[in-house]
């Protein structure tokens, strides 16, 4: 991103952004979608313990306080510069991410075979994305960068790592989707939503449905409480979790999923599922 848009109030700044999705301004003043609504709380919602929830290194004790430790996948290491990563000490098969970026995650399946200067290279380059400077999320402005390693984790039965992501309002699940095919080779992800019950619901949003809708996990009803629990008292918070061989891990926490800046479709549902977020006050 260039300097001179960083310049750029955040409310212009939003706005402008979110013409260029949707080709029209959100209304901040009265939002009603759930796109527009999530732009009103990255400018208006600012808790400093949401940069502590959004910190994939740091909100592993903030889960462990509210819902327990047994949720947490165990963490191998955890480095301020990719160039202090110590392979020699990770398992053959590990995970890799940055604390602050969503799109940087490395998962090894072979140590023998990685090549440690390019993931150190690609990982230092990475050091630099911010979700706060594209899309204004407010949570991810001052989370200090850190490496960390991971367990790396399989359901033997569905030979993936399948992510249950919930749609929560003020601690009260609303609907949810499952991402699946995500480490299949030359397969885009794909997403399919389901109501509590999980019914599945005809939505689409940024990727295809499966071919075949994924089955209802058997920890449904856990993860379902475990994400009322850790969403209480927070407008709208996506809460992941993944399900392998019987037992529930923590994923992410997210105030903004999607940025706000993906449409539905159909789009009669950005509606649907802006009439369950309740604004609160304003904290700024």
């Amino acid at each position: 991103m260039s300097k001179l848009l960083r310049l750029l109030p955040d409310k212009v700044y939003i706005s402008l952004l979110y013409f260029k999705h949707f080709k029209k301004l959100p209304n901040l003043r009265k939002p009603r979608t759930f796109n527009e609504k999530l732009q009103w709380l990255k400018l208006y919602d600012r808790r400093d313990i949401y940069t502590t929830m959004v910190d994939k290194h740091l909100v592993k004790q903030y889960v462990a306080d509210v819902i327990g430790e047994e949720y947490l996948i165990p963490t191998l290491g955890v480095w301020d510069e990719p160039e202090e990563i110590d392979f020699d000490a990770l398992p053959e098969k590990f995970v890799l991410k940055w604390n602050h970026d969503s799109g940087s995650v490395l998962i090894c399946k072979d140590k023998s075979k990685l090549d440690k200067a390019a993931v150190v290279e690609n990982f230092r380059r990475r050091k630099s994305h911010n979700g706060y400077w594209y899309g204004r999320e407010w949570p991810y402005k001052n989370v200090k960068p850190r490496v960390i390693a991971e367990e790396y984790m399989e359901d033997s039965k569905t030979a993936e790592l399948r992510d249950y992501k919930f749609f929560c309002f003020d601690g009260a699940v609303k609907a949810m989707f499952v991402a699946t095919e995500r480490q299949k080779a030359g397969e885009e992800v794909k997403f399919d939503f389901f109501d509590p019950d999980f019914n599945w619901l005809p939505i689409r949003q940024g990727h295809p449905n499966a071919k075949t809708p994924p089955e209802k996990p058997e920890k449904l009803e856990e993860m379902r409480l475990l994400a009322e629990k850790l969403s209480k008292g927070i407008p709208q918070l996506r809460v992941d979790f993944y399900e392998v061989d019987g037992k529930v891990y923590f994923g992410e926490l997210t105030f903004s999923h999607f940025a706000g800046l993906v449409p539905f479709e159909p789009a009669e549902w950005d509606r649907k599922f802006g009439d369950w977020i309740q604004l609160p006050e304003k904290t700024r």
